[in-house]
């Protein structure tokens, strides 16, 4: 079965389950200030999974396009990946747990979809949590035993297995149930008493059931939630390679071409390195197509970018490859996923032009930066040693690490993340942080910097024209952080203007309310919305009196009076062409 069989398969059969297909949302999350890209199917319906309406309903399918890089230094084995597409299905406060497992069970075993072996399946519940008062899943125990899965195979595992969240110190949580598939792999010495949890590579977890019904309060409490809610997920290329019975997912149709096309500009083998360009390219072009217009960079997402980038031309270096290759990969990837994400094609150029720009600067600095590094390998690399090795040398710190590992030495992060935190820039540590996903903490003081976003777009299109549009948006408890399209840096006077508009609204007390219509009708209402972007078929439209009308999905204050006084604190440039603010609400 092809990747694309698989992905039209599930959105069908979860459609048949009067699930509404709704599209992949952006790379870059609007909602959750947690996290520095999606990372999980969730992360785009955070406010409905906090009890907020959707505006296709209950239930939703969806294929989402994600990026996770704490386990960066695993990618090159079968398995891991830094993109990568998750298949999910969603009950916002609808079905519940009886439904979510017999319709997996369906997916996953009957012939009219993916007819596996229901003999190769194994699954897992929650084993319960006496400190804090939680029982075993008996329900979900129960379901398992009433559609035919024999007791042995019911695995009882606990939190480390088979719990979900939060994500930050309170909110929604729960138990989860897990289904593996038997590779047909000999058991090793940890499979009989581990079960499919043991990691030897018997077993692969092909799908996951989350089941929230917990919120955990400030006091430790997990409390039933009102809105129950089911989140599943399930990734696109591991599911392929099982169900093609491949040893891992680089021999998948999804990467077949790009694989094939670095053999051809290799001159010589590495299998461990043609994974490693396979995968990082992959998600570089990915971020670069992502409508939000992201750079490479040393900052935020744009610093990501700039790792994937050059640890795939380091790579590049190391079977063989001279010239200039990273674009030459990025249009066998635009080629292959043009037909679902058709903002690669759009951003085609873009893409190119910003892999080429990268990848000259790199080649200028790797070729200084391997020669100092030899000055040090005779020795362990100190964080002193990694951090100039960066800053003045250009070499990430994932290349520093494949460097010292080829010459059996150890590199010092933890001072390597001090040195960086000294000299402002992005940590790895503060980078890894915001890679733990979950649900945003939809605090008053969040709400309150989400609905100035809104304020500040239009007071910004206002004073500098109609071609500005969010770029980007990060909020944290204290500020918010706003990118926009303008290609000059602002006067002190147009920051006034924009300063003074935004208040005079808040002082205006305009009433804060939305509409649940088509894009179509939010067109001809000259709502503001990157319309380039597949919005499901209903989309939030909120209103602020007349002074704003855009799409959006996040947590609103219910009026402007609410929000304090507006200040920008800081104007700067993000990337080519795009201007960053920062703000606070005094």
């Amino acid at each position: 079965m092809t990747s694309e069989e698989l992905k039209k398969k599930y959105l069908e059969f979860f459609k048949s389950k009067g699930h509404a297909i709704i599209p992949s949302a952006s790379l870059i999350p609007e909602n959750d200030p947690t996290v520095l890209f999606t990372t999980a199917g969730m992360h785009p319906l955070v406010p409905y999974l906090m009890g907020g309406s959707h505006p296709e309903g209950t239930r939703i399918t969806d294929v989402q396009k994600c990026i996770r890089t704490s386990d960066i230094d695993e990618v090159g084995d079968s398995w891991h990946l830094t993109f990568f597409e998750m298949l999910g299905n969603w009950s916002l406060g609808d079905y519940f747990k009886k439904e979510a497992i017999e319709w997996s069970w369906e997916f996953l075993t009957s012939n009219n979809w993916l007819g596996l072996d229901p003999k190769r399946i194994s699954v897992s519940v929650f084993s319960g949590d006496e400190n804090n008062n939680i029982p075993f899943d008996q329900e979900a125990y129960d379901i398992w035993k009433s559609i035919g899965m024999p007791p042995e195979r019911i695995y009882r595992y606990d939190k480390k297995e088979n719990w979900w969240g939060p994500a930050g110190k309170t909110g929604p949580c729960g138990p989860d149930t897990e289904m593996y598939y038997d590779s047909g792999k000999a058991e090793c010495a940890n499979c009989t008493t581990e079960g499919p949890a043991c990691d030897c590579g018997k077993f692969a977890e092909i799908w996951n059931n989350v089941f929230m019904q917990y919120n955990k309060t400030a006091e430790g409490k997990f409390e039933e939630l009102s809105q129950k809610n089911v989140d599943t997920g399930m990734g696109v290329e591991r599911t392929v390679a099982i169900l093609n019975g491949q040893k891992n997912t680089y021999d998948t149709d999804l990467f077949e071409e790009i694989i094939k096309k670095i053999k051809e500009l290799a001159t010589n083998s590495n299998q461990t390195s043609e994974r490693i360009i396979a995968d990082h390219l992959r998600a570089a072009t990915f971020i670069l197509g992502d409508e939000k217009g992201i750079s490479p960079s040393n900052l935020d997402q744009g610093y990501v970018l700039r790792r994937l980038i050059r640890r795939a031309i380091r790579h590049g270096k190391i079977i063989g490859i001279t010239k200039p290759f990273s674009f030459i990969i990025a249009e066998v990837i635009i080629q292959k996923y043009k037909d679902d994400y058709n903002e690669l094609q759009k951003n085609k150029d873009f893409i190119i032009e910003q892999l080429v720009q990268e990848e000259e600067k790199f080649s200028k600095t790797l070729a200084r930066g391997l020669k100092e590094f030899e000055k040090i390998s005779e020795h362990d690399v100190t964080g002193h040693d990694a951090f100039i090795l960066f800053t003045t040398y250009g070499l990430p710190i994932e290349i520093v690490k494949d460097l010292a590992k080829e010459n059996d030495i150890s590199v010092d992060e933890k001072n390597f993340e001090i040195e960086l935190k000294k000299h402002q820039n992005l940590s790895r540590t503060a980078t890894a942080g915001k890679f733990k996903g979950g649900l945003a903490d939809h605090s008053e003081e969040t709400t309150r910097l989400h609905t100035t976003n809104h304020l500040t777009l239009q007071a910004l299109r206002t004073v500098l024209g109609d071609h500005v549009n969010q770029k980007g948006s990060n909020i944290t408890k204290d500020r918010l952080r706003f990118d926009f399209s303008h290609d000059k840096k602002m006067t002190p006077e147009e920051i006034q203007k924009v300063e003074d508009i935004v208040n005079e609204q808040i002082n205006n007390k305009l009433d804060v309310s939305f509409e649940e219509m088509s894009v179509e009708e939010a067109k001809e209402k000259n709502a503001i919305g990157v319309f380039e972007h597949k919005y499901a078929d209903k989309v939030k439209v909120y209103k602020m009196g007349d002074f704003s009308l855009e799409i959006c999905g996040g947590p609103h204050v219910k009026n402007t009076g609410e929000l304090g006084h507006f200040k920008i604190t800081k104007e700067e440039s993000s990337s080519a062409g795009v201007r960053r603010i920062k703000a606070v609400l005094q």
